[in-house]
């Protein structure tokens, strides 16, 4: 059962990442613009290398310190359910204020990672991978029984990073594809047209995944 579960933590990991990639407010027509406008396909690679890592940090900025505070193993459910609140509440005031952060427009273009780390922090990106992290590490930990602290916040470190890089990877794939298609056979005139706005369903799904982390800290 536990085997399941985690595999299903992980693969959320995948397709969370998917989701951001898809979302053109994670960047990628910033990728195909500047590729379009140097008439250079490295450009459109370095763009999307940029967004990726402007998101990987951003991601390590959220869950590195859950995985410190995660070690603290005694309070692990009451830190699930406040993850999963956070979350939660992170996803009202986003259908609430459907507005765009104002400062992501004062960032420069060619400051691509920049704008990615601003991005992914203003719309709660993190936030979405903290309850799906601190399941898998509520998973490792019934399975490590009696650990030492310092190999216990190790391992959670690691996973921290792994969970980091693998979303990261999703995205970037996702939204690269996405890219491609666009740079190379239908162009920014089609994205105009056909622009399409993901900010409820984002919102949505920050409150479903925080109450899907609320309900697993219970019932785990």
């Amino acid at each position: 059962m536990e085997l399941t579960t985690e595999a299903a933590l992980w693969w959320a990991v995948i397709f969370s990442g998917v989701y951001h990639g898809i979302n053109p407010g994670m960047g990628w027509p910033l990728a195909v613009s500047a590729g379009l406008m140097n008439g250079k396909r490295s450009s459109l690679l370095v763009a999307l290398g940029l967004l990726a890592l402007g998101h990987l940090i951003a991601m390590l900025a959220i869950l590195l310190p859950f995985s410190l505070m995660s070690a603290l193993f005694i309070w692990e459910k009451e830190l699930r359910i406040g993850a999963g609140v956070i979350v939660v509440l992170m996803g009202i005031y986003l259908l609430i204020n459907r507005r765009h952060p104002k400062f992501l427009a004062r960032v420069h273009p060619a400051k691509l990672g920049l704008w990615s780390f601003l991005a992914a922090m203003a719309h709660g990106a993190g936030l979405m991978l903290v309850p799906i992290y601190l399941g898998i590490c509520g998973i490792d930990a019934n399975d490590t029984g009696h650990q030492a602290v310092q190999s216990l916040m190790a391992g959670r470190l690691s996973n921290a990073v792994i969970v980091a890089l693998a979303h990261t990877a999703a995205m970037t794939v996702a939204g690269g594809v996405l890219a491609t298609i666009i740079y190379f056979w239908l162009g920014l005139k089609f994205l105009s047209k056909t622009w399409f706005n993901l900010d409820i369903v984002w919102a949505l799904s920050l409150v479903i995944v925080g109450g899907l982390g609320i309900y697993g800290a219970y019932t785990h």
